[in-house]
């Protein structure tokens, strides 16, 4: 009998999350994963952006969270079906994940509709420095000097993007700093769950949170007559975003962490240039240098522990 594509009783472990060891080619693989969920990221919120500037925002949340929804359960059905049942010892972790989702959607795109989305990525870029040294408060993992440095270059270099006490810095600047903070909280939640549960299982709960918080929302704010070509923008937003949440969970089980995880800042790129292309935004001076503190920041700290490994 052909297992149904979503059972709260499936017990099949999926093939996709089995423990192997390192081999050949796996960090180029994990590299490229990184690379496509950073670019699906990227696209999903320029794609946002626009359609947000005729339609309002939570109504967009909700119809794109539907296309999502399709797609990976879709994306389940290849792998035999979509397994709802969540291990006992992973089900606050799965609440914990949800809240820092769904918060750290809705403040993203808050800020995104009232930034320059390559200011926003900046600021963004920061996080591999604050999952680590939320790690180390959190799971007690050790930060020596060169890394506890480095954090705090990194988070220099986000003060030079947003600049406290300009006339750049006002409130989207510290919703983006929220953001932050809830993705760290969904990292940090990812990071610990067992391989009890798939890839697909956690993306399906993310997209369904953050889809019935948007349709919630919608009802206050209101629903606007869509066009085509706004479903259309939509329909490509919810494929970004697919690609996007497959691909960067994909991405963290397969190779070494230490070499998967400078690719997320290609994401900074992808920003620039498309901000450029669609909406005319180009960084300026102070943007530019908080950006090559953060990354450099981040791409030390990565270096660093993948040394402390070897030694």
């Amino acid at each position: 009998m052909r297992t149904p594509i979503i059972s709260p009783f499936r017990r099949v472990r999926p093939p996709s999350i089995a423990a192997k060891p390192l081999q050949p080619g796996d960090n180029l693989r994990g590299a490229t994963l990184m690379c496509f969920s950073m670019l699906g990221f990227t696209c999903n919120d320029v794609v946002m952006k626009f359609v947000t500037q005729d339609m309002p925002l939570y109504q967009a949340i909700t119809l794109r969270g539907l296309v999502v929804m399709l797609g990976i359960l879709l994306l389940a059905l290849r792998e035999g079906g979509l397994r709802l049942a969540v291990p006992r010892s992973d089900r606050l972790l799965m609440a914990a994940r949800v809240a820092g989702e769904v918060c750290s959607t809705i403040l993203f795109l808050n800020a995104l509709q009232n930034m320059a989305i390559g200011d926003l990525s900046a600021v963004m870029q920061s996080l591999p420095l604050v999952v680590m040294f939320g790690a180390a408060l959190l799971f007690g993992e050790k930060l020596g000097w060169r890394r506890m440095s480095a954090v705090g270059i990194g988070l220099v270099g986000v003060m030079f993007i947003l600049r406290p006490g300009s006339g750049t810095f006002g409130i989207w600047s510290l919703v983006a700093l929220g953001a932050v903070v809830m993705v760290t909280l969904r990292d940090l939640a990812t990071r610990k769950f067992s391989w009890g549960v798939s890839s697909t299982t956690i993306a399906f709960f993310a997209a369904v949170s953050v889809t019935l918080l948007g349709f919630i929302a919608s009802l206050g704010q209101g629903w606007a007559a869509p066009s085509l070509s706004q479903l259309l923008l939509l329909l490509l937003a919810g494929a970004f975003l697919t690609l996007g949440y497959m691909t960067s969970v994909s991405a963290m089980r397969v190779g070494e962490i230490s070499y998967v995880a400078p690719f997320r800042y290609t994401s900074l790129i992808v920003a620039i240039i498309a901000g450029l292309l669609v909406f005319g935004d180009w960084p300026d001076i102070w943007t530019w240098t908080g950006a090559v503190l953060v990354v450099g920041a981040g791409i030390y700290s990565i270096w660093r522990e993948a040394q402390l490994r070897r030694e």
